[in-house]
């Protein structure tokens, strides 16, 4: 197998919220994830030199060890002792530190592809083992799906699908550091807890109106007080029809939830006409557990 062509898929959170802080810094979440089918490309070329070599349509983008998607492709050729070396090509759609996991989703289809590629012989379980050493979302982005994430992101148990909906996601022109986001909220006493266990009953009862209306977001006061353009957005999207509207991750991300993807596209062409957001997408939901 000397070539593989694979889909990296983005994430969303249905909620998101966080427990605390453990001593050696990393947060205790509780977080209901779900997979779109919004996804980059990636390509691995299999080559007779060792190494790795890294390319990307965003030129911004590292493309050495400061990139998790080299980091996981290092990390099995150095386990396995493998003498031969790849090639990796990274079409990007996912918008780039916005809360849609792009660069772990990266990562983890990078592991299954080296797993895939030199029949390394690894179950999902193994490669989500090794995921969780490169960031939290990794293993959650190989199990792919609904999925419940406690822990640090690493403890996930399968859910009851989402039912079909269209997702609109807008990306304001800008970027949030994860890092100062979750400073920020250890520092705010104003936080306002989501209802996780009310949108797990939303997915068992397959009901989408009470999934939309427990969603939320612990880190969104933070984000919304220094940039206000993602609580226009929210508000544009739900006043467009949106069952309802959320930043996810650590934003800046915002996206809507719509039963029709005539919807979607309504809201899309008034945010687009009103100058909010930079990128814009229409996305389905993808259900399917694991690769």
């Amino acid at each position: 197998m000397d070539k593989l062509e694979l889909k990296s898929l983005g994430k969303i959170n249905l909620g998101l919220d966080v427990l605390g802080v453990r001593e050696n810094g990393y947060h205790d979440v509780r977080m209901v994830m779900q997979t779109l089918y919004l996804y980059d490309d990636v390509t691995i070329s299999r080559r007779k030199e060792a190494g790795i070599t890294l390319q990307s349509n965003l030129h911004f983008l590292p493309t050495d060890e400061r990139n998790i998607a080299y980091k996981a492709a290092k990390m099995l050729l150095e386990e396995f002792q493998i003498k031969e070396g790849v090639s990796i090509r990274l079409q990007k759609r996912i918008p780039v530190s916005a809360g849609m996991a792009g660069g772990s989703s990266n990562a983890a289809t990078v592991l299954f592809g080296i797993n895939k590629m030199f029949r390394l012989g690894l179950s999902d379980k193994q490669l989500m083992k090794r995921g969780e050493t490169l960031g939290a979302d990794v293993p959650y982005c190989i199990m792919r799906g609904t999925v419940l994430a406690e822990g640090i992101g690493e403890v996930l148990t399968p859910l009851y699908p989402m039912p079909r909906c269209c997702i609109l996601i807008a990306k304001p022109p800008f970027s949030v550091s994860t890092k100062w986001v979750y400073e920020k909220m250890e520092e705010t006493s104003t936080l306002v807890h989501p209802n996780i266990d009310a949108i797990i009953a939303g997915l068992e009862e397959q009901n989408l109106q009470k999934i939309a209306d427990n969603m939320g977001n612990v880190l969104e006061e933070v984000t919304i007080t220094k940039y206000p353009v993602i609580e226009m957005i929210k508000t544009q999207m739900k006043e467009a029809g949106a069952l309802n509207a959320m930043m996810s991750g650590s934003g800046p991300t915002v996206f809507g939830i719509y039963r029709e993807r005539s919807e979607a596209q309504k809201a899309c062409d008034i945010i687009y006409k009103n100058k909010l957001a930079k990128q814009l997408y229409i996305a389905n939901i993808h259900n399917v557990m694991g690769r």
